[in-house]
């Protein structure tokens, strides 16, 4: 763990310095401050330190997907910068969303610039390599399809499980997926390495969301960077909803469906669900998943030959899977 954290940290610190340059010095500062602010935000760089790992995994090095990570960071932040704008969210990583602290005109075309910068910088890194523009591009349609099936489901009064899932395998785990696989391919390696990996990835992200279901009803408010229960609030059928509506009947049943009815909960109501969904079993039901999917994604890692990546992959799973934020 200590290797992982100290090996981590360096290709973090790294990125964050290279991500505070990509928008400096362009023009007109109207688009380029506000993705500049975007950019140089705090945020955890997990995508591109799975890019930066999976090629060093293979036998590659930093410099040679140095420019995909980044790109993989600037698509990462295209799609918040969106998302925000469709959930009305307020704050970002502790911060003013853009569409808060500049307009939302300046918000979409800011996006826009970011993933146009995203494909800037990975054609970077390619020498030819299309294999990894097809999963690149595969990746963002994915996204964009998860995030389409998410604001269906607003509107929707049932969603199984299953489709759930579906959702947020696109939404999320197709995304850190799509990191696995292009560092694995710009690093050089065996399809069965890129395949191992990208597999990897897409269980990570799945555990990686799910955590994410948990964290907002459980966490605490400064440390999440965000209201607690804002799930809840806007009426989102989350990995814990559902699973409570699987498991409730009668008095709990018709307090969950009042959600879908009033679509959302209203504040001083997300103490009585959360002690529902603690009642109901249903964030032990959310922990034991994100256990399973850790220890899936684990069991793809014996293709891998570099032990020493083997065992960062673990940490890098075992850190997201106890994270408090």
């Amino acid at each position: 763990m200590d290797d992982f954290k100290k090996l981590y940290g360096e290709v973090k610190e790294r990125i964050d310095k290279e991500l505070s340059l990509v928008m400096k010095n362009r023009e007109p500062l109207s688009l380029y401050a506000p993705a500049d602010y975007i950019m140089d935000s705090p945020g955890k760089r997990i995508r591109p330190v799975l890019v930066v790992f999976s090629a060093r995994a293979v036998g590659g090095s930093f410099d040679e997907v140095l420019h995909a990570s980044l790109a993989v960071e600037m698509l990462h932040n295209f799609t918040l910068v969106h998302d925000d704008i469709m959930d009305n969210s307020d704050k970002r990583r502790g911060m003013p969303t853009l569409h808060i602290k500049y307009d939302l005109s300046t918000a979409i075309l800011t996006g826009d610039v970011l993933l146009a910068a995203a494909y800037e910088y990975l054609q970077k890194d390619l020498k030819g390599n299309a294999k990894a523009v097809e999963h690149f591009t595969r990746g963002l349609i994915e996204v964009c399809e998860g995030q389409s099936l998410d604001k269906d489901f607003e509107v929707r009064e049932f969603v199984s499980l299953e489709e759930y899932l579906e959702m947020i395998g696109k939404k999320t785990a197709a995304l850190s997926r799509m990191c696995c696989a292009v560092g694995a391919i710009l690093g050089g390696g065996t399809d069965a390495e890129v395949d191992a990996l990208a597999n990897y990835g897409f269980l990570v992200g799945l555990a990686f969301q799910i955590q994410d279901d948990l964290l907002d009803i459980t966490a605490d408010t400064s440390a999440l960077g965000k209201p607690v229960g804002g799930d809840l609030l806007e009426g989102k059928k989350t990995f814990l909803f559902l699973k409570a509506l699987e498991k409730s009947s009668g008095e709990d049943r018709m307090a969950l469906e009042k959600i879908a009815i009033n679509k959302g909960a209203k504040p001083d109501e997300i103490g009585f669900y959360r002690d529902l969904f603690e009642r109901l079993g249903v964030l032990d039901d959310a922990r034991n998943e994100v256990e399973k999917l850790t220890f899936e994604a684990l069991g793809q890692l014996s293709v891998l030959k570099n032990q020493e990546y083997i065992e960062l992959f673990t940490s890098l799973a075992n850190s997201l899977l106890n994270r408090t934020k």
